[in-house]
């Protein structure tokens, strides 16, 4: 079925391909209610890089796949201008859960070999739909990857880690494998790219009703209460010593003494002193 803005609609109909890029349309911090300025993050724009490196590497074609409302068009149309072959819009309207949108765009790519999205995106999303879809798909995962070498069919990934570490992982298809972005930057397109992108295909596929009913709850974080010993003093001010454990420092400052003017004032000075005060 053709709509009248030209995209044809594929119904329950997957798009073989063995490299896929997943894009996910974000508006602009700036602009948030302007289409125009909407469009992918830095980390997208460099796993469609990757993803067009590796599918010339491997002889294959790059398929481009976004969820999202159908202004989401425009970065299909990007991707295919860049390079990629095929482009899948799975259309969606308002907010979905990450399980839902690896569910989606698991079904419109389900022979998928390689799989190239960002870590992160501008609206500050989860970051967990690269995971999420590594489950549905039963591929492997290399999540926050800073560097990619190519190695045979498979490639080693460079993982960052806290504390300044990195971690090396052999990949092997199928799988998953998100970038942070900067890690390639996306080629630009020529003009007459753009004007064939502009007319191109955009094959769409519809979700099937899926529901998670063990979505998580969030609540704000409590740590556990300890378990202490009761005080032990024969006064409550006693106690109360005990479990501030203020020690002999503030027993001592809590001390009544009566004494002369001149003897008050060097036993104040005394005090500070010991105190560190003076």
């Amino acid at each position: 079925m053709v709509s009248s803005s030209g995209v044809r609609e594929r119904h329950d109909m997957s798009l073989p391909s063995d490299v896929v890029a997943c894009l996910k349309w974000v508006s602009h911090p700036g602009e948030p209610h302007d289409e125009r300025f909407a469009g992918i993050s830095p980390a997208d724009r460099s796993a469609l890089e990757f993803a067009l490196v590796q599918a010339a590497a491997l002889g294959t074609t790059v398929t481009a796949v976004t969820v999202g409302p159908p202004a989401a068009e425009k970065v299909l149309r990007e991707a295919l201008a860049c390079g990629a072959t095929h482009a899948v819009h799975v259309p969606v309207h308002g907010a979905m859960h990450s399980a839902h949108v690896a569910d989606a765009i698991a079904e419109a790519v389900p022979d998928a070999r390689w799989v190239w999205c960002g870590d992160y995106s501008l609206d500050r999303g989860t970051g967990s739909v690269p995971a999420f879809l590594a489950a549905r798909l039963g591929a492997q995962q290399a999540l926050g990857i800073i560097a990619v070498h190519w190695q045979g069919d498979g490639l080693v990934a460079t993982r960052r880690l806290d504390g300044g570490r990195r971690e090396l992982l052999g990949v092997s298809p199928p799988a998953v494998v998100s970038v942070e972005g900067a890690t390639a930057h996306l080629r630009r397109a020529g003009l007459s790219a753009l004007r064939t992108a502009a007319h191109a295909e955009v094959r769409t596929v519809h979700p099937a009703a899926t529901a998670h009913a063990d979505d998580a709850v969030v609540r704000a974080y409590r740590p556990r209460a300890r378990a202490l010993a009761a005080p032990v003093g024969d006064t409550p001010l006693d106690r109360l010593r005990a479990l501030t454990d203020s020690g002999a420092a503030v027993a001592a400052r809590g001390d009544t003494v009566t004494l002369e003017p001149a003897a008050a004032a060097a036993r104040i000075a005394a005090a500070l002193h010991e105190w560190g005060y003076l």
